[in-house]
């Protein structure tokens, strides 16, 4: 560990001051102590001191209170509410401090005033990051990840307002989704307090009712490891992990990797990337949707084809059955007809059979002949009603299969078709085009609405 010794000051003479002022008078404690205090301020008015930050504690008035050691020694440091770190202290960080000695009278001990604090190499900030990363990665910081909206209504931007980010970002909105609304909130990416400021916005979007976004970016431009510092502090982290809004991270440059970027849904090389990767380009969609209606055009156009079809078929098969009913009938009649013919040629004929045999009792024997001509008639009309019954089951079953098949009960499933004023079908986009102004219907299951081309 490199340590820095500071020199005393040949201007220093405590001793003979104090030896000629002892044969003078006597002097208080308190003034031994300005003139003590005096004499180090003078001699050490700037320095730079390199160590250990051990103790570290932030007061309630803001002041934060620590020590620096090495091996050998130890001196206490003071960083008074307000100085401007590029980090936040924090305990076993190796630091070089650049600031000036004072004493502290009320405990006789000196102490440095930290005017500037600095990580002491980027090897050890590198290791406090690898560190930070593996502890937040089993606290399970890492592992929530959320699907970004593919069409964006607002968009939320945690980020500086006054950087060219902001105008950079913006630009390439209005070229790819001008559609699409951004809400700005202004905070600090650089130095102590940038990093409770992205937390707070990342909640204050989260807690928004009215025009909420639909994805947040946090982003900045590039800089040092100490400059992207606050994207890996806790409490970034923590309230990325916490929202309920799909976060993309934006920092840096393509090279540049923070903590953040582990912990959102989706990392950004650039913050124009980060506008890229969550919006689409309006001219695409608008082709999209054009081509969608054309095929869903198509499909309907195909689809009232073969309904048509189907309808002709069924209309031709009903038509049949009417007439094989029509040809059953007259069957039947002549069936009739010949019966009675029968009938009455058996009845002759058995007339004359009992005159020849002289049977006395013909009018039993004809009573009898007529209950068989009676039972066999019965016999008769049962079998041609279950014949007659079958033919109508079948025009009943083409009759719900032609009811099916009707227009009215496709417009009942969200189709509509188009026709001229006086009920002519419009089949294809040509008919459709060449109509011009004329005025034309969209027929709906519940009633008609008229169009004209804009």
């Amino acid at each position: 560990m490199k340590r820095l010794y500071l020199p005393m000051p040949q201007s220093l003479s405590l001793e003979k001051t104090i030896h000629i002022l002892g044969d003078e008078k006597v002097l208080s404690v308190s003034e031994l102590s300005g003139m003590i205090k005096s004499t180090v301020e003078k001699s050490f008015t700037s320095l730079r001191v390199q160590g250990e930050i051990s103790g570290l504690k932030l007061h309630s008035s803001g002041h934060t209170y620590f020590s620096l050691k090495d091996d050998d020694s130890v001196i206490n440091a003071i960083c008074w509410r307000g100085t401007h770190l590029s980090f936040p202290l924090e305990d076993g960080a190796q630091i070089i401090v650049k600031g000036r000695v004072t004493t502290y009278s009320v405990k006789s001990q000196y102490q440095i005033i930290v005017e500037e604090a600095n990580i002491a190499g980027e090897g050890a900030l590198l290791k406090i990051l690898n560190e930070r990363r593996k502890k937040f990665h089993e606290m399970g910081y890492f592992d929530k990840k959320r699907p970004i909206p593919k069409y964006p209504r607002i968009i939320g931007i945690i980020t500086s307002k006054t950087g060219s980010v902001l105008q950079d970002m913006q630009h390439r909105l209005r070229d790819r989704y001008p559609i699409c609304k951004i809400i700005v909130w202004s905070v600090n990416v650089q130095g102590n307090e940038a990093a409770s400021q992205v937390a707070e916005a990342v909640r204050g979007f989260n807690i928004m009712v009215d025009e909420r976004p639909d994805v947040l970016i946090v982003a900045r431009g590039g800089g040092s490891v100490e400059d992207l510092w606050p994207f890996n502090e806790e409490i970034v982290i923590k309230a990325v992990y916490d929202s309920n809004i799909p976060v993309i991270s934006a920092i840096g440059h393509e090279t540049d990797t923070t903590l953040i970027d582990y912990a959102s849904d989706l990392r950004a090389p650039t913050p124009t990337a980060a506008i890229e990767l969550c919006t689409p380009v309006l001219s695409d969609v608008n082709l999209q949707i054009i081509q969608y209606c054309e095929r869903m055009t198509m499909s309907m156009l195909r689809i009232l084809r073969e309904h048509e079809n189907k309808i002709d078929n069924f209309a031709k098969s009903i038509s049949a059955s009417k007439f094989f009913i029509i040809n059953l009938s007259q069957r039947f009649d002549e069936m009739s007809d010949r019966f009675v013919k029968s009938f009455e040629t058996y009845f002759n004929l058995e007339s004359l059979k009992l005159q020849k045999q002289k049977i006395i009792s013909l009018e039993n024997y004809i009573a009898l002949k007529k209950q068989t001509c009676s039972s066999a008639s019965s016999v008769f009309d049962k079998l041609m009603k279950v014949y007659l019954n079958r033919y109508f089951e079948l025009i009943t079953i083409l009759s719900g299969r032609l009811e099916q098949g009707s227009y009215k009960k496709i417009l009942e499933k969200g189709f509509c078709f188009i026709t001229d004023t006086k009920g002519g079908a419009i089949k294809t986009k040509v008919e459709f085009e060449n109509k011009g102004d004329e005025q034309m219907l969209l027929n709906f299951v519940d009633g008609t609405a008229s169009i004209k081309q804009s």
